[in-house]
């Protein structure tokens, strides 16, 4: 075998190798990188159902999504703001620690609470009527790395909690029933 074919077979066994490797990884994560307020309103748009035929999940640190083929796009969360999502309920829950957020179902569909919420200190970082969405969630934007006292009341019933925004922390509430 001359030198010319040995080359032409090696270039065409790396080739081929190359595409292997390529095919192989397309089922593997992806990292993408998003500004916040996008971030923010991608989030807002698979809460609320816009967004169909994939599936999309919230840590404490990253946006997960995963479409029909299986494959993973992740998204970093900004490294200040910590998401959580609460849904208060009277007689069903379900137990949960990361909110998906095309799974997750609460028991309380867009109805009216009276939230407030303090951090340790004392600070107001919330007092306001919110609506739950189609999910039964309350979805907000909070300061990383804090604990917060939470009150929540509807139609005669309330139910006071503790909740905090730590690395470790899920971003799924579904603890809180009135009473």
């Amino acid at each position: 075998m001359g030198c010319v074919q040995l080359k032409f077979k090696l270039s065409l066994l790396v080739l081929l190798a190359s595409i292997s490797l390529v095919a192989c990884n397309s089922n593997d994560s992806v990292s993408e990188e998003i500004n916040t307020q996008d971030l923010k309103e991608l989030v807002h748009e698979y809460s609320i159902g816009d967004i169909k035929n994939e599936t999309a999940s919230i840590t404490s640190e990253e946006l997960i999504i995963t479409n029909s083929n299986e494959s993973e796009t992740v998204y970093s969360l900004p490294e200040d703001e910590f998401f959580v999502s609460i849904a208060p309920y009277i007689n069903e829950t379900h137990p949960c620690t990361n909110h998906s957020l095309t799974g997750c179902q609460g028991e309380m569909v867009e109805e009216e609470f009276d939230v407030y919420i303090e951090d340790m200190e004392g600070n107001v970082m919330l007092e306001d009527t919110l609506k739950t969405q189609a999910n039964g969630f309350i979805d907000l934007w909070l300061p990383q790395d804090k604990t917060y006292n939470i009150i929540i009341n509807h139609n005669g019933k309330k139910v006071e909690s503790e909740f905090s925004t730590f690395e470790q922390d899920g971003t799924c509430i579904t603890t809180m029933q009135l009473t």
